[in-house]
């Protein structure tokens, strides 16, 4: 039997970001992001029409109920829609969680995941009670990369060819952050 902690609907702010659940009306978002080929480059999910989105939107709001995640849509505080970046994997019993996060490209290079990294990890360690954040990344994916150790991440490794994207062998980098709060 899975452990699971219950995961609330939470908004999270900082003076120029509001982190908030996803809605019926994020769909044209997420497939605007998760259909752009920069943005699934590098991301285990993409889509190639608005209807097929659903299942991310659906995805999301089962993560949540089944209190095993919780994903936030990354937005100004006027709205605009820059990514998204939440967490699945919960292991209560191993106090840890993963961490996922994607922006659209035209908010590249601004400080907003490194910000949204603060905020959902504040979340994390304070909240859910989790001690560790660990977080995959696809070996040339050197923004990501520098993202996390920009936010406190620390790199442990990498697995060599250890999952099959395309048809095509990958290696993924193992970054962590933890509880210092304690």
């Amino acid at each position: 039997m899975k452990a699971s902690a219950k995961i609330v609907d939470i908004i999270l702010k900082s003076e120029r970001l509001t982190l908030r659940s996803f809605c019926e009306d994020d769909l044209q978002n997420i497939y605007k992001g998760l259909s752009n080929k920069d943005v699934i480059k590098y991301y285990g999910v993409s889509y190639s029409s608005l209807e097929s989105s659903k299942q991310q939107l659906q995805w999301f709001a089962d993560l949540q109920n089944q209190g095993e995640g919780i994903w936030w849509a990354i937005c100004a505080p006027n709205g605009v829609f820059y990514g998204a970046i939440g967490f699945n994997n919960l292991s209560v019993e191993h106090k840890k969680i993963e961490l996922g996060f994607w922006l659209l490209p035209e908010f590249w290079g601004k400080g907003i995941i490194a910000e949204a990294i603060y905020l959902t990890s504040a979340y994390a360690f304070n909240i859910l009670n989790i001690n560790r954040i660990e977080a995959f990344v696809e070996l040339e994916n050197k923004n990501s990369a520098k993202a996390l150790l920009n936010s406190s991440f620390n790199y442990e490794g990498t697995m060599m060819d250890c999952e099959i994207k395309n048809g095509e062998f990958i290696s993924l980098m193992i970054f962590a952050r933890f509880n210092t709060t304690d």
